[in-house]
Parts: structure tokens; C-alpha cells; sequence
């Protein structure tokens, strides 16, 4: 089955097979294991040991971005958030239950967000400590840029936590210069390409060493995590890990390697999303975004106006020609989406536009463009 959803991805035999063990997680030989791991992801991101730590955490991308919302935004503290879509809404939620003031900074649902706007909330209002920035957006498509965000906060004197969990792996961030984020959070699937079950966050040692206790939860503090590594070691665990799932990250780790790493993966995926694109645009449909605001993540397509469109009779279509993709309308305006992320190729892309062009055609679906 080709898997065409941002998350969990289609993954490769490897990354597959590397989960039928069973592992000890506190044995020693494990624990050597998890600090290589640890290591490999802080070389994807590009800086150093002596400046920041790859810190675990297990659960989806929800836990570990609260969990750095906790932790680096005292309680009472106000909290910038571009409102770029679903995820920034979740992340909006999590800061409220945190006990974090959110000051929410309109963006519209088909651009980038503004960095300029950034700036003048910020000059606005003295009291916002942190930005809160979804790096990639998947209820929309949109690719936000942390570099340029990232200089405007930087210039203000504020701080920065990134939500990457749909970029991490592909999407370019320079963690090294931009010593305005706290931390970048991603997880062990999405562009990864391993199976869900993991977060990461990407640290900076001496912020996580001044946010010690503040973040109202011992499962959700990143600076908790941090201790424990400098008191047991980096490849000790507070509590039990999924295990088969580290597993599968390495060996996922080894095919990004092997790949050439994230900017083998970036035009991999931008490559899976024109193919996607153009050929939608054959069948008569019409893609949500405009080609330059268009992000290799995921892709939404504005549902047909036809009559006899039906979004849940599509997705049982296109299963039975083996492509999945969601069935629930993600936007404010009926739509289906499909992810260019994962291990497909061009090759899988073009079956797949053709499996949609069958699946319409089967449904008798004549108009396709949107008005």
C-alpha cells in the first residue's frame, strides 16, 4: 500500500525489519546504542555537543512540542504564535494548558508568514518572551521560514521554538547560527522516514540549565530529560522507551546517509511534489495553493464541485488500487490531501496521479475544477 498521508509515511523493508527484535532497554549494549543515535540527530542538525543535546522523549509530535513549551516558557509568560493553521491552533492549545499567555498573529492561510509582522508584534508588545513557529503547516501546505523569523526575533532579543515535526530531516534550519531557538522539535517519522512513537528535541544546553523546574510536569520537561542525561548517561531513559522504534530510526538513519542526507531528501520530496502538482492539474483539478506557495510536505487539493464527489468513496477507490490517503477534510473548505513525504519516489507519484484519475473516472466525477 502506498501510504500518501505526512504522517506515518510509507517506510522501506529495512526500517521495517529492524523492529522484529526484542530489545532490553536498560541493558548496556542498548544504552550505547542511544547515545549514538542521540549523536546521529544532533549531527543532522548541524551543531555541537558543547552548545546543545538531543533530548528523547516518548509520544507524538503534540508531546514533545509541549513538552518544550513547558519548558522554556515560564508559567504566566506571553508567547507569540503565527496562526498558520491546524497545527498552529494545537500548539496554541497546548501553550493555554501550559499556563502560557498566547498572543496569536493573523496569517493568511495561503502565504508564508510575514516577517515583518513578526517584528511589529514584538515591538508592540515588550512582555512576549517567545515565538512559537510551525515550520511546516500540514493543514495547509505552507512552509514557514525560520531563518527570516527566526532574525527578526533574534534582532528584538526575544526567543524562538520551532515546531519541525513535518520538516526535521528536509527542510533547512541553521540551528548553529540561529542561537535565538531554544529548541527545534521533531519526531522519529515524517521525513525521517522511521515509524511514529518518538519525539526529539533539538537544545540549547545553557537555556535548558536556566529553564530548570519551571515547566509544571515531570513527564513533559525537557530540562528534567537533560539532568537525567548528565546524571546516567545519554543513552539512559527516565522511563521505558520504544525500543523497536529507536531501532527503526537507525536503520531509517542509514538510508538518510546513504541518501545524501537532507538535501538529497528535500529534492527528493520537492521532486514528488511538482510530479503531484502537474499531474493533478492534467486530470482537471485544482491544488489549494499557488505553485509558489506550495510546500513538499502535503499537498490539498480543493475537492471536486461535481455532485457525485464524495470524499470517502475516493479514499475506498483509491485503496483498492493501492494508494491511502486521508479521508477528512483538513481546510475550512471541502478538500482532500495527499503527502509527498516518505519512501516514494517519482515513479510511486505518477501511479498514484494515475490511480486518481481511475478513481475518478470510476465515480463519474466530470466537473473537477473548483470555481
Amino acid at each position: 500500500m502506498l501510504l500518501l498521508i505526512p504522517g506515518p509515511v510509507t517506510t522501506r523493508p529495512a526500517v521495517q525489519m529492524a523492529m522484529a527484535h526484542d530489545f532490553a532497554p536498560w541493558d548496556n549494549a542498548f544504552r550505547d546504542f542511544c547515545a549514538q543515535l542521540r549523536a546521529r540527530l544532533l549531527a543532522i542538525a548541524g551543531v555541537s555537543a558543547e552548545t546543545h543535546v538531543t533530548l528523547p522523549l516518548q509520544g507524538c509530535g503534540h508531546f514533545i512540542t509541549e513538552a518544550a513549551i513547558r519548558t522554556f516558557v515560564p508559567l504566566g509568560h506571553k508567547i507569540l504564535i503565527p496562526q498558520t493553521g491546524p497545527y498552529a491552533d494545537r500548539m496554541t492549545r497546548l501553550a493555554r494548558e501550559a499556563g502560557c499567555v498566547v498572543v496569536p498573529l493573523s496569517v493568511l492561510p495561503d502565504r508564508p508568514t510575514n516577517p515583518a509582522a513578526v517584528a511589529a508584534a514584538l515591538a508592540a508588545d515588550h512582555q512576549i518572551g517567545h515565538v512559537g513557529l510551525v515550520q511546516s503547516e500540514t493543514g495547509s501546505g505552507v512552509v514557514h521560514d525560520p531563518g527570516a523569523i527566526g532574525a527578526v526575533i533574534r534582532a528584538a532579543g526575544r526567543r524562538l521554538i520551532v515546531d519541525a515535526v513535518s520538516a526535521f530531516g528536509a527542510l533547512p534550519l541553521d540551528l548553529a547560527y540561529q542561537n535565538e531557538i531554544d529548541a527545534v522539535v521533531f519526531t522519529s517519522n515524517k521525513c525521517l522516514e522511521a515509524m511514529p512513537g518518538m519525539g526529539f528535541a533539538i537544545a540549547r544546553i545553557d537555556r535548558l540549565e536556566a529553564s530548570a523546574g519551571q515547566a509544571g510536569s515531570w513527564s513533559f520537561d525537557l530540562a528534567d530529560i537533560y539532568a537525567h542525561t548528565l546524571k546516567s548517561g545519554p543513552g539512559s531513559f527516565r522511563f521505558t522507551p520504544p525500543a523497536q522504534v529507536l531501532a527503526a530510526l537507525d536503520a531509517a538513519l542509514d538510508l538518510f546517509d546513504a541518501e545524501g542526507g537532507q538535501p538529497a531528501r528535500l529534492a527528493r520530496y520537492q521532486t514528488n511534489a511538482r510530479t503531484l502538482y502537474d499531474g493533478l492539474l492534467a486530470l482537471g483539478l485544482t491544488p489549494c495553493l499557488p505553485p509558489d506557495a506550495q510546500g513538499p510536505i502535503v499537498m490539498n487539493i480543493h475537492a471536486p464541485p461535481d455532485p457525485a464527489w464524495s470524499l470517502q468513496k475516493f479514499v475506498d477507490v483509491l485503496k483498492a488500487r493501492g494508494v491511502l490517503i486521508s479521508n477528512f477534510y483538513n481546510t475550512p473548505y471541502p478538500s482532500f490531501r495527499v503527502g509527498c513525504i516518505g519512501a516514494i519516489t517519482q515513479a510511486d507519484m505518477r501511479f498514484a496521479v494515475y490511480a486518481m484519475g481511475q478513481a475518478l473516472d470510476r465515480l463519474g466525477i466530470v466537473q473537477r475544477k473548483a470555481a
